[in-house]
Formats: C-alpha cells, sequence, structure tokens
C-alpha cells in the first residue's frame, strides 16, 4: 500500500489535498485524506478504513526520518544509529549484537552496520566476552556517552516542538493508541520483544 519512502499512501504521491470524511479530525486535510478520496472515487466498494491509519502512520515515519533539522542529523547520525547509542546510554551495560537488535527492533545484518559506522567514529567499542570467547560485547565509549548525553536534550525538545500543536490531552490519548496498536501488531505479526 504505502512506498517505503513514504510518499505513496496508497497509490498517489504528494500534491492537492481533498476528501471528507477520512479521519482527518478539524477538517485538515492531508495527503492520505487525498487518497482516500480518490479511492472512493475508482474503488467504491472498497472499504479504504485501514489506509487511513497505516498510510498516516507510514507518511508521518517518512516525514521524521526526513527531517534534515533534527538534532542528531546535525550531528551527522541517522535515527537507526541514534537508537543503538540510546539504547547502550539507557541499558547502560555492555551488550551483544543480539541484544542491540532486539532492542532496537532491527536485523543482525543492520545492526552490524550500523555498529561498524558508530566504531568508525570512535562513539563504541567492542571487547571479547569474558564468558564465551566467540561473543563480543559492545558499550559506549567516552566520546559516545558525551554525545549522547550532550545530544539527547535537544532531539527531546526538538520532537517536542514537533508535537507542540497537538494538547497535552491529544498528546496523551495518541501515545496511548499508539501504545495499543503497537501491542496488537507485535502479537499479530510477531513483533521482537526484549
Amino acid at each position: 500500500m504505502a512506498a517505503e519512502d513514504g510518499r505513496d499512501a496508497g497509490g498517489a504521491g504528494d500534491g492537492a489535498k481533498d476528501g471528507a470524511g477520512d479521519g482527518s479530525g478539524d477538517g485538515a486535510k492531508d495527503i492520505v485524506a487525498r487518497v482516500l478520496s480518490q479511492w472512493r472515487r475508482v474503488r467504491p466498494e472498497l472499504d479504504t478504513e485501514p489506509m487511513a491509519v497505516i498510510g498516516r502512520l507510514t507518511r508521518c515515519v517518512a516525514l521524521l526520518q526526513q527531517a534534515e533539522e533534527a538534532p542528531l542529523v546535525r550531528e551527522g547520525l541517522a535515527r537507526p544509529e541514534f537508537d543503538v547509542l540510546t539504547t547502550l546510554r539507557r541499558e547502560d551495560r555492555e551488550m551483544t549484537p543480539g541484544q542491540i537488535a532486539r532492542e532496537t527492533f532491527a536485523s543482525g545484518a543492520a545492526v552490524t552496520k550500523r555498529l561498524r559506522l558508530l566504531e568508525e567514529r570512535g562513539l563504541v567499542e567492542r571487547r571479547t566476552s569474558a564468558r564465551d570467547r566467540r561473543v563480543f560485547e559492545l558499550s559506549l565509549t567516552a566520546e559516545g556517552r558525551a554525545l549522547i548525553d550532550r545530544l539527547l536534550p535537544d532531539q527531546l525538545a526538538y520532537e517536542s516542538e514537533l508535537l507542540s500543536g497537538l494538547t497535552e490531552a491529544q498528546r496523551s490519548d495518541l501515545s496511548a493508541i499508539l501504545s495499543d496498536l503497537l501491542v496488537l501488531l507485535e502479537g499479530r505479526l510477531g513483533g521482537l520483544r526484549g
């Protein structure tokens, strides 16, 4: 239904916004509203309600990932690399690549690639496990810890600003609904759980 870059939520790219009865709340129209309107016109018998949710989630994720003004992007980090660093910081212990993969919902190959980049930047270091010499464990370097401790407050402030158009009640409701959706999808799709 949606392309990887989030520009195609059900078969349409960016363009004019129209449509009604699309769950967009206060009457504001978004790209998904346009897509839903198009589908109602060409295939009115289809129930496009799931597209209203999944399409919007996909588009929101794509926009957030493309946000070049984010503090983490200014530091030369992609969100997946930032997630690895913040995982190591909040766990505050050495972790294996497999543990990091589970915590960040990423494949082992993706984590290996991210760790290599972070090691090259001197933000993460590895050592052979004392328990099993076939396994290596990772931790933040002093530079990596300092970067996250400096960057995280700026990133949180940036994300708070992005959400500032929503009331506290709306943010709370949205968080609760997304939590319910996440639990549902993890149960149905076999999501990774730490």
